[in-house]
């Protein structure tokens, strides 16, 4: 978990630069390249200790050292000088790697304030790499900030949800992982911690599962804390060949690059890829896919390459499709999607519902509409696809979440009564016993089974779990009684000379009967009172 004095030193960051740097996401671009431009020196010093040689800052490059940067008596404008000059020349530095060269392209420096930079990198000297779980941390609480990019579609998924959608899907060390629209890496990087959990003697119970806390618990704990000691280094370097991002911001692949690295990642598999509009990586199959791909389209619509199932111009249909088409026989994916694919009339929304349906879903879960707040209030659900129980199942399943553990207001503060654990251990159990073709019936206070026939039935595949409900569920601990009991033999009639007390005493259901009151149902809502509270 981040610690207090890291979390002030980034907040201080973020304070020094919002009067020159206003835009969020430029301030952790800032942030990002100067702790990376630190982070190398500090990397040359270790391995100078160790008995090594520099690598990153060598021959032309040792005069912009970050230790003759900050080193006392360097005037203000020497050290805008020498940092402006320096971003623009790491790019073509052939002593990094091309992680780093990727990070440096296109950085510079958007202000020309000497004193605001000699207070920022002040700041920034007082992080050290030591590539603790502690740095993995500061660099996700630094990601929070970027919030939503609402004029694209994009929202950031809340850990405790990340963390959610992968339990479900339970990736595998010898899987393929792929998130087609990665953002800042957050579905790859809680796929890790996973896969790292699932392979770790100290959490993990008899067979291979952590038994501890909830998903929202587990949303704050940091991926570098479970040590996968069962995992072999051929499966380690499998991991870092299998866990793959794409995006087509080159901004947002830089801040996965990085966060890859600080959680572990040597040669992190983010590259900047246009998945709807390239045919590139068609051909490449996954076995887990996990995604919220953005839900706006530009104006005019997106303009596809032709290969996909589904002709539409909207991004979400397409991303939907993307990931659809993308697994393997026996893949299975998590993605956040707007309503409008669960209910939209237009034909390329049915058009998709009906290839889901007929091979890939499994499970749909109906999110509470402030999951995203404060940046948005948009309703989402998260469809389960999974290509073994969609073959072997005449039903999907359908979950309603009105409780994630955080309050729906702008301020999402924890609350108790989750439902995510609850759902999480039902759809499970519901999943595996389709993909054996066990019975399909979910017994459940949050969800339902529906044959995939009555989803087809009018021909608009409506994926709305209530549509399909043939009763109410009630959480009375008393009988239900229907109706025309009563007003077969009219209301009872009671002396209106007694007490209310005693009136209400004698309104009871065997009275209604022509039979004297066996228990009268003001001793039974008494009884209720003092065992339920």
């Amino acid at each position: 978990m981040l610690d207090t004095p890291t979390k002030r030193r980034i907040d201080t960051c973020r304070d020094i630069l919002v009067g020159k740097v206003p835009d969020p996401k430029s301030q952790v671009e800032q942030i990002t390249i100067a702790l990376i431009y630190k982070f190398m020196d500090d990397m040359d010093l270790e391995a100078e200790e160790l008995g090594g040689e520099r690598r990153f800052f060598t021959k032309d490059y040792e005069r912009y050292r970050w230790a003759k940067l900050v080193a006392p008596g360097v005037s203000g404008q020497d050290m805008l000088n020498t940092y402006s000059e320096a971003l623009t020349k790491m790019v073509e530095n052939e002593g990094l790697p091309k992680l780093f060269r990727d990070i440096f392209r296109n950085a510079y420096l958007p202000y020309r304030d000497p004193e605001t930079l000699r207070a920022f990198l002040r700041e920034i000297d007082t992080f050290t790499y030591d590539h603790s779980e502690r740095l993995g941390d500061a660099f996700e609480y630094l990601l929070s900030v970027l919030g939503s990019q609402g004029d694209a579609g994009q929202f950031r998924t809340p850990r405790h949800i990340i963390d959610f959608m992968v339990e479900i899907i339970d990736p595998k060390k010898n899987e393929v992982i792929l998130d087609p629209a990665c953002g800042t890496a957050g579905f790859l990087i809680s796929a890790y911690k996973h896969i790292l959990k699932q392979n770790s003697t100290e959490v993990a119970n008899g067979n291979g599962t952590s038994s501890e806390g909830d998903a929202a618990e587990q949303a704050l704990e940091s991926p570098m804390r479970y040590p996968g000691d069962l995992l072999q280094p051929e499966d380690r370097a499998r991991l870092a060949r299998s866990i793959k991002g794409y995006d087509i911001s080159p901004d947002m692949v830089r801040l996965s690059l990085v966060n890859l690295y600080l959680h572990g990642f040597a040669d992190p598999k983010v590259e900047e890829y246009d998945t709807l509009t390239s045919e590139d990586k068609w051909t490449e199959m996954a076995d887990v896919i996990l995604a919220n791909p953005p839900f706006m389209s530009p104006k005019g619509g997106i303009k596809p390459h032709t290969r996909f199932q589904v002709q539409s111009k909207r991004s979400e249909v397409l991303f939907v499709d993307y990931i659809a088409e993308h697994l393997t026989p026996n893949g299975r994916a998590a993605i956040v999607v707007p309503e409008g694919i669960i209910f939209q009339s237009q034909s390329a929304y049915v058009a998709l519902r009906k290839m889901l349906v007929d091979n890939h879903l499994a499970a749909v879960i109906s999110l509470p509409a402030g999951v995203f707040n404060p940046y948005s209030g948009v309703k989402t659900s998260i469809l389960i696809l999974d290509r073994a129980v969609a073959k072997a199942s005449k039903h999907v399943a359908f979950f309603k979440i009105e409780n994630d553990g955080f309050a729906l207001g702008a301020q999402r503060k924890a609350v108790k009564g989750s439902q995510l654990a609850q759902v999480k251990a039902e759809l499970e159990a519901w999943l595996q016993a389709a993909r054996g073709g066990g019975s399909e019936g979910l017994e459940s206070t949050l969800g339902s089974a529906v044959e995939r026939s009555r989803l087809a039935e009018g021909g608009d595949y409506n994926l709305s779990g209530e549509r399909y409900l043939e009763r109410i569920a009630s959480a009375s601990a008393f009988e239900m009684v229907e109706l025309g009991r009563f007003m077969a033999s009219g209301l009872p009639s009671i002396d209106p000379s007694r007490s209310p007390e005693e009136r209400f005493e004698l309104w009871s259901i065997p009275a209604h009967e022509g039979r004297e009151p066996e228990r009268p149902l003001g001793k039974e809502i008494g009884s209720a009172k003092k065992n339920y509270g």
